[in-house]
């Protein structure tokens, strides 16, 4: 199952935007510092979330190797490069922007995410893809009460809850653990990571008359400070639950993990 975060179909930026990036940037592979930058670029390959752009010349312990392969990445054509770290070499980890591509991203590199072993924003570790600076997470407090219904089952049903607003995502609903009906749920080896929530701790099942509902639940026990509120709280996917918000019945949402992103 894709990251939660997965889409964020934004009808503010277009593909081929690039920005500067006020924040420092950094990559690491091993104990090695790839780059370490305050002129970092947003580049937006795809609609959903930008990649980060790092000019060359501030990478530290590592070259590049260039593979001789070009391709077109969104906001125009680049040179695919290996990278190569001490003894750590990572084939294709990189694209270095052509001279058909803008001008702002002249000699910058754009490194493939998993190439790296860490990122950082600041002192803050970033997992997934780089953050949006044009999507958010609110996670309220609320006395709305919230009723989870499968296959004519309740699976929850609670007085209040914490709804959590994530740009381009449907409102989450989450409850307490006190008020799930565990014993209608089955765990999931699913994990999914999200760079604006984190990683989630657990997922669950449930198989009701029309067959098995695999991960409709999930939860968080150590999110984001941006999202701390639902730490240990319980969600279910709106797209494949009837959901009751303050006993009305909520339309289920377009599911957004039906179109890929490329990672």
């Amino acid at each position: 199952m894709a990251s939660e975060s997965v889409l964020h179909p934004s009808l503010i930026v277009p593909v081929g935007h690039v920005e500067p990036v006020p924040r420092r940037v950094r990559g690491l592979i091993g104990g090695s510092v790839v780059f370490d930058s305050r002129r970092a670029l947003y580049v937006w390959e795809w609609r959903a979330y930008p990649q980060f752009s790092i000019p060359v010349e501030d990478m530290l312990e590592a070259t590049l190797v260039d593979d001789h392969h070009t391709e077109h990445r969104g906001a125009g054509p680049a040179r695919r490069h290996t990278l190569r770290v001490g003894s750590e070499v990572r084939e294709g980890a990189a694209w270095v922007w052509d001279r058909d591509a803008p001008d702002a991203l002249q000699g910058t590199v754009r490194f493939e995410w998993d190439a790296l072993d860490s990122w950082f924003e600041e002192d803050e570790p970033v997992f997934v893809h780089p953050r949006s600076p044009y999507s958010r997470v609110d996670a309220l407090r609320s006395s709305s009460s919230v009723r989870v219904v499968v296959d004519g089952v309740v699976l929850a049903d609670a007085p209040n809850c914490v709804k959590l607003f994530e740009t381009g995502l449907p409102t989450r609903y989450y409850v307490e653990r006190m008020y799930v009906d565990w014993t209608k749920l089955r765990h999931s080896a699913v994990v999914t990571r999200c760079p604006y929530k984190g990683t989630t701790s657990e997922y669950w099942s449930f198989d009701g008359a029309s067959g098995a509902h695999e991960a409709i639940a999930w939860a968080y026990d150590f999110p984001t400070i941006h999202a701390n509120r639902v730490a240990g709280l319980v969600a279910f996917y709106n797209e494949h639950v009837d959901l009751y918000v303050d006993g009305v019945l909520l339309p289920r949402p377009a599911d957004p993990f039906r179109e890929a992103v490329p990672e």
